[in-house]
């Protein structure tokens, strides 16, 4: 008789299968073209969401507690108002910019979303598929917190309770431009958020002071209210595809417009057969280390860029920040408009027209013919799978008329990312070895000029090894991520691009023969966030002044091999 054989996964192999359900059930819903959240097909997404239990969801699975931190972070990149509506539908650019309807940018991730009316938010996805699958994380989030908040607000008849009825006063009151004493809304919400008051109360002052997001007395009213008016009266909150995203996702439409912008800018201005550096970075850090210096060295005495760029990143120094725009714009650096919906800024660099008497200490340019004389190429942070997209369409040749390739001279193709660091903190600094794709095998080892020696007196935690491309940063927990960086694996952090990149560069390079063969590449990440560390997830914030140090570490390192 066989001897029985029992299995128990562990939990980065229930996390993994989590993971694949979620992304099996956002795709078929987005083939189906409709759900409704709370519904049969809804209900698949969240408990894949539940049994995952991202780090940066907090205390989602907890039936009581709302995870406050985790809302201020969805709400920083949902639409301002989206919290009011019943019926969401994700779109493609379809005409919409052209509307009188009411827009809203999220300061946090830029897409152009549309009030309809009180009930309907409509909200463009330009980015691809890891931009749609994102969005739909978000909103299961945010459903999840909803019920929480419909149960708190319930007694055991499911009637109304005293906090409920309170907070709808201060709502009706801030509407009416009356004034609210804070204390007694923040008692209410204590309840019904489940949370301690000082707990709320600093919750409450990062809502207030976040652009784009309403208050959080108006966020737990409007979601505990579409919550209850599901429950009780059988109002559905439902989210829709429109058939023209369903159809365009994964044609490269915005990645082929953007890329044919940029290519034939080049041909008009013949910078199309000089050598050409591309960096996927910041829309900054280049700028300044070119120019900083030359436009502020009458205000600023500094030789090396790092004090220049920290004066630039700070808060109330617009006008310092458009001196060294100005003078780059007059200076050799052109600026291209976003024109094609991918969301991604542009700089191209003809460094013929830099003065080189004015860079950074460390930072030198040997003077050429201008045939020799290189073009860097700057595009802003893709996102996710867009990372393929904008990057396959760039490296093919162009068409200068039917029939006429030009090829392009590629020199380099450099990534300075952002990313979350396993083992460091906050502002150290990765160098890949090699990107994975999480849930497959699929890896994509990198022949890197950046090495972790360049940066080893830089007062940063340097790691080199491998990364992880993550099919999203929302969806990480730490069973998973323990199980990457202590593996055979050896990760050292996750990102959202970097195998995507490279998936274009090698079939660019090794497969089409579009670019040459012995293309160098530089990749480097700085971290923005460490979710195996409690309090350093993406939802604690940003890096403020501390991300100024690594990013131009790694940029001037970057410009180096590109000047060299």
């Amino acid at each position: 008789m066989a001897a029985y054989f029992s299995y128990q996964p562990t939990r980065a192999q229930i996390s993994r299968t989590s993971i694949q359900r979620l992304y099996i059930a956002m795709k078929h819903l987005f083939m189906r073209g409709a759900y409704k959240p709370l519904g049969i097909s809804g209900e698949t997404i969240i408990d894949a969401l539940l049994a995952l239990k991202p780090e940066i969801y907090g205390s989602i699975a907890d039936p009581e507690k709302v995870e406050l931190n985790g809302l201020l972070y969805i709400f920083q990149r949902l639409p301002m108002g989206i919290e009011q509506c019943r019926y969401i539908k994700l779109i493609s650019r379809e005409g919409y910019e052209n509307s009188q309807f009411e827009k809203h940018v999220p300061p946090r991730r830029v897409r152009n979303c549309y009030r309809i009316d009180a009930d309907q938010m409509y909200i463009e996805m330009t980015r691809g598929g890891s931009d749609v699958y994102d969005i739909l994380t978000h909103l299961t989030f945010m459903y999840i917190e909803a019920e929480k908040i419909r149960k708190n607000a319930l007694d055991i008849k499911d009637r109304k309770n005293q906090n409920w009825t309170m907070l709808e006063d201060i709502v009706r009151k801030i509407k009416n431009g009356d004034e609210v004493n804070k204390d007694i809304g923040l008692t209410c919400l204590n309840v019904l958020l489940g949370r301690t008051f000082s707990e709320v109360a600093v919750t409450y002052e990062k809502f207030e002071k976040s652009s784009g997001v309403n208050s959080l007395f108006e966020i737990t009213y409007w979601l505990g209210k579409l919550s209850m008016d599901e429950y009780f009266d059988g109002n559905d909150r439902e989210i829709t595809f429109s058939p023209a995203l369903r159809e365009n996702l994964g044609h490269h439409l915005y990645g082929e417009r953007w890329a044919n912008h940029i290519k034939k800018t080049l041909f008009d201005l013949n910078l199309i057969d000089r050598p050409i550096h591309i960096i996927s970075a910041n829309l900054h850090s280049v700028m300044n280390c070119f120019y900083a210096k030359a436009a502020l060295h009458k205000k600023l005495k500094h030789d090396h860029i790092e004090p220049y760029a920290e004066v630039l990143s700070q808060s109330g120094n617009d006008a310092l920040r458009d001196k060294v725009k100005d003078f780059a714009l007059k200076n050799g650096m052109i600026q291209l408009s976003d024109i094609s919906g991918t969301n991604i800024g542009v700089q191209i660099f003809d460094l013929a027209q830099t003065d080189i008497k004015h860079l950074p200490k460390g930072l030198t340019m040997t003077k050429k013919e201008i045939s020799g004389t290189p073009v860097i190429i700057v595009m802003d942070y893709a996102f996710g799978e867009q990372a393929y997209e904008t990057m396959d369409e760039l490296l093919k040749p162009y068409e200068t008329e039917p029939g006429k390739k030009t090829f392009l001279n590629v020199l380099s193709v450099n990534i300075m990312g952002k990313a979350g660091i396993l083992e460091g903190t906050k502002g150290d600094i990765m160098i890949p070895t090699a990107h994975v794709f999480e849930g497959s095998a699929d890896n994509y080892p990198v022949k890197n000029e950046l090495k972790a020696s360049m940066f080893k007196n830089s007062g940063l935690g340097v790691y080199e090894g491998t990364m992880i491309t993550v099919l999203g940063t929302s969806l990480q927990n730490k069973d998973i991520l323990t199980y990457f960086m202590k593996s055979s694996w050896k990760a050292v952090g996750l990102e959202m691009e970097g195998a995507h990149y490279q998936k274009a560069i090698q079939s660019a390079s090794k497969i089409r023969k579009s670019i040459k063969n012995n293309v160098k590449l530089r990749y480097a990440y700085y971290a923005s966030d460490n979710p195996l560390e409690t309090g350093s997830t993406l939802a604690s914030g940003s890096l403020g002044l501390d991300g100024v140090k690594p990013t131009y570490l790694i940029t001037m390192e970057i410009l180096k091999g590109c000047l060299g």
